[in-house]
């Protein structure tokens, strides 16, 4: 059985695309929005040093160390330089993500505006079925901007800074196969 997921984790997140090559969530570049980093996928988790390491901590107050179940509020941390930003909503979708609904990107605070960098983690499934997310859980990631309606996170058209595919929200939980579809995986120590 695979480990739970705790508040307080670093992990890599992988996504389904392609059967699982669409790559891992990554920082790259500064982001041209006016926020911290642009975010793409790579094809390394360890592109460079912490680009492509995420610290999950509640966004509803829980403790670290308590465990992670779906449907939880997140926020996800970028560990580049120490501080590589929040997982954040920041403008529309453009370019190759044309059709999706926001860009996505690193802000220096976790709410940079209302609910753009909380996340609702929702797994597939779980073995058992005891609502843990455990790593290498199917996962969806929901954005919490307006009201909830700010999309799946999701990758849609190849990357323009030399990592391997954009990444914004889409409408839908998993727009082309697996674009929608994540795994977290433990970064090790």
């Amino acid at each position: 059985m695979a480990d739970v997921l705790k508040y307080g984790d670093k992990v890599h997140l992988q996504n389904g695309y392609d059967s699982w090559k669409g790559g891992y969530l990554d920082t790259c570049g500064h982001d041209t929005t006016g926020n911290k980093y642009g975010v793409s996928t790579a094809d390394s988790p360890t592109r460079a040093e912490g680009t492509g390491t995420w610290e999950i901590s509640s966004a509803t107050g829980k403790a670290v160390g308590a465990e992670v179940l779906t449907g939880d509020v997140i926020y996800l941390r970028n560990l580049y330089g120490g501080d590589g930003g929040y997982l954040d909503t920041c403008g529309h979708a453009t370019g190759e993500a044309t059709g999706n609904k926001y860009e996505v990107s690193t802000s220096a605070g976790k709410d940079r505006a209302a609910g753009t960098g909380r996340w609702r983690v929702f797994a597939e499934s779980s073995s058992p079925n005891d609502t843990k997310v455990r790593e290498g859980d199917l996962v969806h990631i929901l954005n919490g901007y307006n009201d909830w309606n700010g999309g799946f996170l999701d990758t849609c058209g190849h990357d323009t800074t030399g990592n391997k595919y954009g990444v914004s929200t889409s409408d839908y939980c998993d727009r082309g196969k697996g674009t929608g579809t994540w795994k977290f995986v433990k970064a090790k120590a």
